[in-house]
């Protein structure tokens, strides 16, 4: 029931400014009891999705107070977001966070994470006519080098933001082995400049190939051009 609220009010069936419908409506709705209504509300507060007065009901918040790092918003903006923006910004921020990952593991990264890495590449090759298998050893390659940096917050944000986004058709777009090939060539020189410490060429590389990466998936769908920097 949590979790139809979250979407009824992220789909504007219950737009901001406006109150929740009252506590009987809702039982009714729900087929569910005033304590499992007024639990609901209280989850919905600490999610930023509702603000509750006294005397004057429950009301929406505007969409800049929504947590938009909890599962449930996430994954419901996602769901209502026809023009891909809300995954434009999710792609924005782990390229800011992965880009700065990469620059650090560059200076970090020992002989074995380079092999490691080096090794998921070459296997990546093999790998481009079995999209499921590439995607494993690609979310890998990126997770060893998260790792490599030691930022275990950046890395902890992007894995949440990946694991809303990750089973949804528009950020999983359209792939082939054409696709696959193109974006391991993005990897080989993310790894080349990390073998040669190269900090700044690392997070160059990083920042053009999850951004061409994204361009690719996400297609003619709203303004791509948000993406820009």
């Amino acid at each position: 029931m949590t979790a139809e609220l979250v979407q009824r009010i992220v789909r504007g069936t219950y737009p901001a400014g406006d109150t929740l419908p009252p506590e009987p409506v809702l039982c009714q709705t729900f087929s569910v009891s005033r304590t499992v209504i007024r639990e609901a509300v209280k989850v919905l507060q600490e999610k930023g999705l509702v603000q509750v007065r006294q005397g004057s009901g429950t009301m929406v918040n505007p969409q800049v107070r929504w947590n938009m790092l909890d599962e449930l918003v996430l994954a419901a903006t996602i769901a209502e977001d026809e023009s891909l923006s809300i995954l434009d910004d999710l792609v924005v921020t782990r390229r800011l966070l992965e880009s700065d990952m990469a620059q650090v593991a560059a200076r970090t990264a020992d002989r074995d994470t380079v092999d490691r890495l080096r090794a998921l590449v070459d296997r990546m090759d093999e790998l481009v006519g079995d999209v499921p298998a590439y995607e494993e050893h690609d979310r890998l390659f990126h997770d060893t080098i998260m790792q490599a940096s030691g930022n275990r917050i950046a890395r902890g944000v992007v894995r949440s933001l990946e694991a809303q986004a990750i089973t949804t058709a528009g950020y999983l777009g359209k792939s082939s082995r054409d696709l696959c090939k193109a974006s391991n060539a993005g990897h080989r020189r993310i790894l080349e400049r990390i073998a040669a410490k190269d900090a700044a060429g690392a997070a160059d590389a990083m920042f053009t190939h999850i951004t061409d990466a994204w361009l690719v998936r996400r297609g003619e769908a709203g303004d791509p051009g948000r993406l820009k920097r």
